[in-house]
């Protein structure tokens, strides 16, 4: 069922759903618990993994931080510095342990640079050909990545 059928089903079947702004008692923000899901880390790990920059593992805890910031609005000029977290940097590294040992990335010891392997890259197309919120976040998290690999990039480039 996609996005449209799902709200006309909705409206034909009459369901109404009443939400009391009392229950709330105000505003509700994303903690950084949100984000740090090892779900969303590992497909964040395995876009940059298939990206043909590919990153050194020692720097993949700081570049999944910078991307979430760059390529999540809610996180735009935040003062949080996800990149910087010891939190996040403990859960990508659970993540890559998981990937490589499911056989989904290969860590290259020689380059120490991470490889996505043939059922890696048929993982993250398989979530980046579906149209829902997923495959959206993880396309805006891609551009993010290749923005800070371009900027790296022209940073070396003007020294």
């Amino acid at each position: 069922m996609n996005f449209d059928s799902f709200f006309e089903s909705v409206e034909d079947r009459g369901i109404v759903l009443s939400v009391s702004d009392s229950e709330y008692g105000g505003q509700q923000f994303l903690s950084n618990e949100a984000l740090f899901q090892l779900p969303l880390i590992c497909f964040i790990v395995l876009l940059m993994a298939k990206d043909k920059r590919k990153p050194k593992v020692s720097e993949v805890g700081r570049l999944v931080g910078e991307s979430i910031e760059d390529g999540m609005p809610g996180f735009k000029g935040s003062a949080q510095h996800i990149g910087w977290s010891a939190n996040l940097r403990v859960r990508t590294v659970k993540a890559i342990t998981f990937l490589e040992s499911t056989s989904l990335i290969d860590v290259n010891n020689r380059q120490g640079r991470l490889v996505i392997t043939e059922l890696g890259k048929k993982l993250i197309a398989r979530a980046m050909e579906r149209d829902d919120d997923l495959s959206y976040n993880l396309a805006q998290i891609a551009r993010a990545y290749r923005n800070i690999c371009v900027a790296k990039q022209l940073d070396l480039e003007l020294e």
